[in-house]
């Protein structure tokens, strides 16, 4: 029998949904027990601790660790998890907390408090942990480990007193349960699309309040707050970008939304902004429309059909000259757009399955998401223009891309910054669903930032 081991950092909260009252949405447990399933499946077929801030007695915001959370919904911390394999059934590990708790921080719950909170089949206490596994004939304790292929970083991995007498195997889990996170259920996608309605509310209301002469901190302040007022939302999935452009995403039951807007301060765009917003956006709507039921779809081949379109719209703005063609060939896109597509969206801001390695071109190097692309995946969208000084000035210098450069033109774009147009979307059965809610094209964007008490 396999045992899967899992360990995460505990704040007391109880509710037997996860609710944060008013209009804010109902998560069931059921939605952590199906995750479950879904793990011992793979498996078949086939953490964290709240920390203090420095030295000082003051603690961190707690977020639960994502894999843990995934398959338990826990929003305590210094728990543990156990999922055995070949029954499905769970135990839930919690603290057995000292008396004193009670006196600073409330009442102690019983074992069966978070049996019914979690709907986990058992409850036992932490400290028992290496007592309740000697009881049972555990063929090896699978344990969380494994690297982020976006950060790079190794997943922390659990252990308790008493571990070393017990069999473990911290290789098969990993690449298991990391697929599993690939593709969404129902109750998912309904969780990932109540943080993107509420975070696109957030972005209209930045559209309606900003105004030129505003400091970037204090839109950033305003999102923050009504996410917060809003959604019951104190997490963002990121730390928000505020600039020459608004990306900005944040949770909800560790269910994230990553979303860009970019709009002129005063609500109207210059002929040049205009420009390059709608180069920008037809692009994302090229990428869009090309995710059809019944296609084999890598994002790599999105990514490059993204670069072509930036490539045509250029010449037709004057940027550039010459042949799409060979611009392709020489990697020009990469200039203007440096970063990748899009990623995988999900309890973390990007995903990591293992499979497919990063295509070693400019551009495509920087795309975190190079699988096919499959029903009930959640992804980005997220084509872009910069204007980088550093980057036009190497291509300058470069024969081999400044001959499609129209140097006069491209001048007066140097200090126009950039445009980025993020949406999250939802691979299904006919095509995709479009779960970002925000005014898009330039007559949306304009007619609504001059009747700031529009609706949309």
């Amino acid at each position: 029998m396999y045992n899967i081991l899992t360990h995460f950092p505990m704040l007391s909260f109880c509710r037997p949904v996860y609710w944060l009252g008013k209009d804010t949405l109902r998560v069931s447990a059921a939605l952590f027990a199906e995750n479950r399933q879904r793990l011992c499946q793979g498996l078949k077929a086939k953490d964290g601790v709240q920390k203090q801030r420095y030295c000082t007695d003051t603690y961190m915001p707690f977020r639960q660790e994502s894999s843990f959370h995934w398959a338990f919904g826990v929003t305590e911390a210094e728990c543990y998890g156990a999922i055995y394999v070949d029954t499905g059934k769970s135990t839930l590990f919690v603290p057995k907390l000292p008396e004193s708790y009670a006196t600073w921080m409330g009442e102690i719950h019983p074992r069966k408090y978070f049996k019914e909170k979690y709907t986990v089949d058992e409850v036992q206490y932490t400290c028992d942990i290496a007592d309740v596994f000697s009881k049972m004939k555990l063929g090896a304790l699978l344990t969380l480990r494994g690297q982020n292929t976006d950060s790079g970083s190794i997943c922390y991995e659990a252990s308790f007193e008493g571990i070393s007498q017990f069999q473990v195997n911290n290789t098969l889990l990993h690449p298991v349960i990391v697929e599993c996170r690939l593709t969404k259920t129902d109750m998912e996608l309904e969780d990932l699309r109540y943080t993107n309605r509420i975070f696109s509310e957030a972005h209209k209301e930045i559209m309606k309040h900003v105004r030129p002469g505003q400091k970037e901190y204090e839109m950033e302040s305003l999102f923050q707050h009504y996410c917060y007022s809003h959604g019951g939302m104190s997490h963002t999935s990121y730390t928000c970008i505020c600039g020459t452009l608004f990306d900005m995403g944040g949770e909800y039951y560790c269910y994230s939304s990553d979303i860009t807007c970019s709009f002129p301060a005063n609500g109207k765009f210059t002929p040049d902004q205009k420009a390059i917003y709608e180069a920008v956006l037809k692009s994302s709507r090229a990428v869009m429309a090309a995710i059809k039921p019944g296609m084999i779809l890598l994002y790599t081949e999105m990514h490059r059909l993204a670069d072509r379109v930036h490539l045509e719209e250029l010449v037709k703005i004057g940027i550039l000259h010459g042949s799409v063609e060979d611009m392709l060939k020489v990697h020009m896109g990469s200039d203007f757009m440096p970063h990748g597509l899009g990623h995988l969206l999900g309890i973390d801001v990007g995903g990591y399955p293992e499979g497919i390695e990063r295509v070693n071109e400019p551009g495509l190097k920087s795309l975190r998401m190079g699988r096919l692309v499959q029903e009930r995946m959640v992804l980005t969208v997220e084509p872009s223009f910069y204007f980088i000084n550093h980057l036009l000035d190497q291509a300058l210098v470069n024969p081999a891309q400044s001959c499609f450069i129209n140097n006069e033109v491209l001048t007066r774009f140097r200090s126009f910054g950039g445009v980025r147009i993020k949406d999250d979307i939802a691979v299904t059965a006919s095509g995709m669903e479009l779960l970002t809610c925000v005014p898009r094209t330039v007559e949306e964007i304009e007619a609504f930032m001059a009747d700031r008490g529009k609706s949309f």
